[in-house]
């Protein structure tokens, strides 16, 4: 099996098999796709409630979006947590303002814009800069390539359809395939059998903490927290030596 020699931060990284790589905030833009779906949802859930614009906006922030501040919140749920959890807090929060058993009409709702999203990718989906070169690149190395991600797989393959890379990928496992969400290291260790890769060969990028703990738990080589996404500098630096500004900080050594 093909390995690559990496060079992030001045830190040389040697022999890795298999590159993994969180989706939203590592390779598309996080705020820009999911500021969208979530404000798709809410204008799906409130027409059927006849909620008021107030109330729209309470249910996007429940969800993780801060429509103020065109962002989302650094503590999610949507881009950090399963799809359970974002429809759930979305729930309660209509079960709050007095509409009770909406668990249905939610997932309705997020059923539905899947769909409506399917076609409009070209709206939501924005490649992080220098993403693609990177992939391209690896996959021109012999380096494997995976996607770590909390979205639905299916989501996850469209998005890399869309962005033209899915010829590099070898393998996607989102959070529908596992039963123990990040950090914990199923999703990792799902990825190194269908590889046929050993951890110590492995790195793991993401822009959450939730991705760079579950990297260290599967005892990756490394486990690489990106800026661009919900998590500070200070706060990466926390529980992993390897921080950079962006995915197109790490170098490949010829």
């Amino acid at each position: 099996m093909d390995v690559v020699h990496l060079l992030i931060n001045n830190k040389d990284v040697h022999d890795i098999q298999l590159a993994i790589f969180d989706k939203d905030g590592t390779i598309i833009e996080l705020h820009h796709y999911w500021g969208q779906m979530v404000s798709l949802r809410a204008n799906y859930i409130a027409e059927q409630l006849g909620l008021t614009n107030v109330e729209k906006t309470a249910v996007m922030y429940a969800m993780g979006f801060d429509k103020t501040a065109k962002r989302l919140r650094s503590q999610g749920p949507v881009g950090l947590k399963p799809r359970e959890v974002v429809l759930m807090a979305a729930v309660e929060y209509l079960e709050s303002i007095g509409h009770p058993n909406t668990y249905n009409l939610c997932s309705d709702a997020f059923d539905s814009i899947d769909q409506i999203s399917s076609a409009i990718l070209y709206e939501l989906i924005k490649p992080i800069d220098g993403v693609l070169g990177l992939l391209h690149h690896l996959h021109e190395k012999g380096c494997k390539i995976a996607i770590a991600t909390t979205d639905r797989t299916e989501r996850a393959r469209l998005a890399m359809d869309y962005l033209g890379c899915s010829p590099f990928i070898d393998c996607i496992i989102g959070a529908d395939l596992v039963k123990m969400p990040k950090p914990n290291p199923e999703t990792i260790e799902k990825i190194l059998n269908e590889t046929g890769c050993i951890s110590t060969r492995t790195i793991m990028v993401g822009d959450a903490l939730t991705d760079v703990a579950m990297g260290i738990q599967a005892k990756c080589q490394a486990s690489i927290g990106v800026l661009t996404g919900l998590t500070s500098e200070k706060e990466l630096l926390e529980i992993t030596p390897y921080v950079i500004n962006s995915v197109s900080a790490i170098h490949i050594k010829e």
